[in-house]
């Protein structure tokens, strides 16, 4: 059996605005699927929000999210194989990123920034959605202020 290797990687996602638009459940399934792959996140940041050179899935703009990871490689497979067949990414792309130290890596954190962008956009959402008004609907058998029960007859 060969020998486990853990390797740095570097992950590039792809989300759609509509999955972008709830970031905070985008943030948690990628945060889910890495763990799924026995990935420790060493950093990860929103690289971009921009329009697409050409339209994937109807779509024409999408958010970039990067993450440096360190997994085991025999995880990598199965990893990329949930990417692909997960409804919310658009698109994946990972590469080996042994051009960089874990200190370079981890100087490109900005999960706290993720958190707080998650926060603002769930703020934002709700102030927009427009509030609900009862309206209370008399019924022509009950007697209102304004009828009397003689009216009725």
């Amino acid at each position: 059996m060969p020998e486990q290797r853990t390797y740095t990687y570097e992950v590039m996602f792809l989300l759609s605005q509509a999955v972008a638009a709830d970031f905070g459940a985008a943030i948690a399934h990628i945060n889910d699927l890495l763990t799924r792959a026995n990935a420790q996140v060493l950093a990860m940041q929103k690289w971009d929000e921009r329009r697409l050179a050409y339209e994937i899935q109807k779509q024409r703009r999408g958010v970039y999210i990067l993450a440096y990871i360190k997994a085991p490689n025999d995880h990598m497979a199965s990893f990329e194989r949930d990417c692909n067949l997960s409804e919310k990414i658009m698109r994946t792309l990972i590469t080996r990123a042994d051009h960089l130290t874990e200190e370079e890596m981890r100087s490109a954190d900005q999960r706290n920034e993720l958190e707080i962008e998650a926060r603002l956009r769930a703020e934002q959402k709700r102030d927009a959605e427009p509030t609900s008004v009862t309206v209370a609907v008399a019924s022509q058998d009950e007697p209102t202020e304004e009828t009397s029960e003689e009216d009725l007859d």
